[in-house]
């Protein structure tokens, strides 16, 4: 139990900057304009010849159609003249829709940022345009294709603003063209890729729309129509209205995609070769748009062997690691989920799904996989189906996940959702049937544009166990050109227990309100953007709210982005402990009591978007009764956008750590190399090495996209650990052909 005075003082601390940084935070928000009454309408025209998408725009109706060009600055500050302009034509026919894109560059060819060629690109480090289509007039919904100048694919899903998913995928074309003052680029993108509603005799066609392009050597961003600075290019609220249109009517959508492959694998123990299987496999997805608001989508045999491999960390903290799915099924549409856009509570996450159900578990295959949903502007109903086949050391499951969401007011939503997780009987293994279920209820509340609320209250019940338990996540914030000011509290109760899903710890009660201004000085020229702040980390028990069991100020007065987009970050983190059960992090046992000690934190990272770029960090100080170093390193060096060499390194040095007072030394070691022909042939190698368990592994895939969204790989794993004697290894080549016909 923490001492009642330590911890008056860590709320009268935490409450004192959270007031100095509100005052800090009162400035003019005349920058923050609302959404326009009357939306800027823009004019798409039918062509009566064939678009011939090469990136040229060298058609005559091209010049003939209405062009888009005032462009609103937001980046590196909010209105005035922009340095790198865009110009902006649309046509249509009966099949696609045509953007003609022209992007000046204050440069050239020059001035082209480019990492790499690889198809969902990070759009942060490499000059962007994108295209942001709300069809539905949903304005809490959007789809967003994108490229660069050499013609990378990003597609994606917006769900209100902030949260998108980069791993819905389209089929759509885009090529470009760079020239001696900037870059070409003209997309192509089909009806049946975009759902809208059936036209209505004698009304118009209107869809909302917003375009927007990244220079990203001046850091220049801006958009159409005008959009605050505080907010994203997918604020729908502020989308202009696409008029002119006359499209076909919604008509059958079926999307196969057949797979065929072949896997091998080993296993060693020394030189002894241990197990070995050899196995064809079929399998495949379908996707059927049912309406333009419903989608059907079946997976059989399913398979994911394309998937990147996860990170390997060394956790020092208390709290369980969130690693992101990786999977292509379970990706798609996974902003829907009740919960999906934080990593502490989440009744459902798919990871849970295609793994035995034993400690340390192990992949289990999935027979079949079935996922609804249907989405119009007023609510979202979606379910998900998946059958786990049984293994020879866990059950075979079901997994079923049904979702409702309504829409009200302008930007609000309240929804409802149940998981239910089904284990078989198992008399060979001893196991008889489990069940598991979760009921959630969350919603968003937007009362302005710059005033956020979110709401999560989820309870689960196991049958194991008989046991109910509860959770939640509240959030409240503000953000504006000026500040952020926001509002955590989670909680999960002792008892809680979704089978589905995942929390970062039991038994805890979470408060985090915080915030940093936002300042771009001119008496400091060389200073893009500086946001110093603080936010108060505070965590006791759920069941015992007088328990205390960790706390912690983050203090930020350095947090810099310079005119050369470099970054610079300085902080430090006064940090209390209340370790009152068995931990030990790493394997060093702390004895249980309480600790008081600062951690200091220094990062540097050049500019990103640079052929050669670097980063390094260093979190120094005490660490429970002992002391701890970390440094990490990162460069980066990219030619030419069709090669990137990638090295990363960190070493934690601790030092009198635990009740033995040990020392203890790890480094982890990664490297990436990615070579590209294209944007559609590509070959990426990584390799990482942990000291502390001894582990390198390999991940070597060769992917050629021979056809739209249809591939080609060719995948190769090797893990070897070193802990062991004599040493475990493991390897697994992997040759996949994908097919994907749309109807």
């Amino acid at each position: 139990m923490k001492p009642k005075s330590t911890l008056s003082n860590i709320f009268q601390i935490g409450i004192f900057l959270f007031v100095s940084l509100g005052g800090l935070f009162a400035q003019d928000q005349k920058d923050n304009f609302p959404p326009p009454e009357n939306p800027p309408i823009i004019s798409a025209m039918r062509t009566q010849s064939k678009i011939a998408v090469d990136g040229y725009l060298d058609e005559p109706e091209w010049e003939n159609v209405e062009t888009i060009t005032d462009f609103f600055r937001v980046e590196p500050v909010q209105g005035g003249d922009i340095k790198n302009p865009t110009t902006v034509r649309v046509l249509y026919d009966d099949r696609n829709l045509y953007f003609g894109v022209f992007c000046k560059d204050s440069m050239g060819k020059k001035g082209v940022r480019m990492q790499d060629l690889r198809r969902d690109f990070n759009n942060d480090e490499n000059d962007v345009f994108g295209i942001q289509i709300d069809a539905q007039n949903t304005k809490q919904y959007a789809i967003s294709f994108q490229t660069t100048p050499h013609g990378n694919q990003l597609d994606q899903q917006s769900f209100n603003d902030s949260n998108t998913d980069a791993d819905w995928n389209a089929l759509w074309s885009v090529r470009t063209q760079r020239t001696a003052e900037g870059y070409y680029a003209e997309f192509a993108i089909p009806f049946k890729s975009i759902r809208y509603d059936k036209p209505m005799e004698g009304a118009p066609v209107e869809w909302g729309i917003t375009f927007y392009r990244l220079a990203r050597k001046d850091f220049e961003k801006t958009v159409f129509p005008a959009i605050p600075q505080s907010f994203s290019e997918n604020r729908m609220t502020y989308a202009a209205k696409l008029t002119g249109l006359d499209v076909p009517p919604p008509s059958a959508n079926v999307r196969v995609e057949p797979y065929t492959l072949y896997q091998y694998e080993e296993s060693k123990s020394g030189n002894q070769l241990i197990d070995t299987s050899s196995d064809p496999k079929v399998g495949g997805d379908v996707k059927w748009a049912i309406s333009p608001n419903s989608v059907l989508d079946l997976t059989i045999n399913t398979d994911f062997a394309q998937a990147d491999v996860d990170r390997a960390v060394n956790n020092l903290e208390r709290f369980n690691i969130f690693f992101p799915e990786r999977r292509q099924f379970f990706l798609e549409n996974s902003g829907i989920w009740s919960g999906g856009g934080n990593t502490q509570v989440r009744p459902f996450f798919s990871r849970t799904i295609g793994l035995e159900n034993t400690f340390n578990a192990r992949p289990a295959p999935l027979d079949f996989g079935a996922r609804f949903t249907d989405r119009n502007e007023n609510r979202t109903l979606a379910g998900l189906v998946v059958r786990q086949r049984e293994t020879d050391n866990s059950t075979g499951s079901t997994f079923g996940v049904a979702r409702y969401a309504q829409n009200y007011g302008k930007e609000n939503n309240v929804g409802a959702m149940v998981t239910y997780r089904l284990d078989d009987t198992a008399s060979d293994l001893g196991i008889s049937s489990q069940n598991n279920t979760t009921i959630s209820i969350d919603g968003m509340i937007r009362p302005k544009s710059e005033i956020t609320f979110t709401y999560l209250l989820s309870t689960s019940l196991d049958s194991e166990t008989g046991q109910t338990g509860y959770s939640g996540r509240i959030f409240g914030g503000t953000s504006t050109n000026n500040y952020y000011v926001g509002y955590v509290n989670a909680f999960v109760s002792k008892s809680y227990s979704p089978d589905m899903g995942f929390v970062f710890q039991k038994d805890v009660m979470y408060h985090s309100p915080g915030g940093y201004a936002i300042l771009r000085p001119k008496s400091l020229p060389f200073v893009r953007r500086w946001d110093p702040g603080v936010f108060v980390n505070y965590y006791h028990d759920f069941e015992d709210f007088g328990s205390f069991q960790q706390a912690s100020l983050y203090l930020f007065p350095v947090y810099t982005w310079f005119k050369d987009n470099s970054f610079l970050e300085l902080s430090f983190t006064p940090t209390w402990q209340n370790i009152n059960f068995d931990f030990a992090p790493l394997g060093l046992e702390i004895e249980q009591g309480n600790y008081q000690y600062t951690r200091f934190f220094g990062t540097y990272n050049t500019d990103q978007s640079k052929k050669l770029s670097g980063s390094v960090s260093y979190d120094l100080g005490k660490f429970y009764n002992g002391d701890r170093k970390t440094l990490t390193l990162g460069m980066r060096y990219a030619p030419i956008p069709h090669i990137a060499f990638s090295a990363n390194y960190e070493n934690n040095n601790i030092n009198g750590l635990g009740i033995l007072q040990e020392d203890l030394d790890t480094d982890l070691y990664s490297a990436n190399v990615r070579v590209a022909l294209n944007p559609r042939v590509q070959l990426s190698t990584f390799y990482q090495y942990n000291s502390f368990d001894e582990q390198g592994r390999w991940n070597v895939r060769f992917s050629w996209e021979y056809m739209p969204l249809s591939f080609i790989y060719l995948v190769f794993n090797d893990t070897q650990t070193d802990i062991f004697e004599p040493v475990q290894s493991s390897r697994q080549f992997i040759s996949k052909i994908t097919f994907l016909k749309q109807f």
